[in-house]
């Protein structure tokens, strides 16, 4: 009766074990990769800087040439009246005036 109880104990045991191997994972394998694009996206947007070049979602290149809370304003090709503002989220890939 005894060595029942001691095997039952260790099968459990090994569950616990398993289930925390499977958190482990799905937090390596999804959230910490999430949080880690999240923390390069803020950083970026806090980055910002008039005169910088923007790649936006939808495949345009402009210069930000004001920026407000949660919008810049961006000026694209060489025509200086075709001026839109967007959201900040809009913007895919910065490159810095300096570079």
């Amino acid at each position: 009766m005894g060595v029942l109880l001691t095997a039952g104990g260790m099968g459990g045991t090994v569950l616990v074990v398993y289930i925390v191997l499977i958190f482990a994972f799905i937090y390596f394998a999804t959230i910490k990769p999430q949080k880690k694009e999240r923390d390069r996206v803020s950083a970026m947007m806090a980055a910002l800087e008039v005169g910088d070049s923007v790649l936006t979602n939808s495949g345009f290149y402009g210069v930000i040439i004001d920026i407000e809370d949660d919008t810049v304003i961006v000026e694209f090709g060489n025509n200086k009246n075709c001026r839109i503002p967007m959201q900040k989220s809009a913007i895919a890939q910065v490159e810095k005036a300096s570079e």
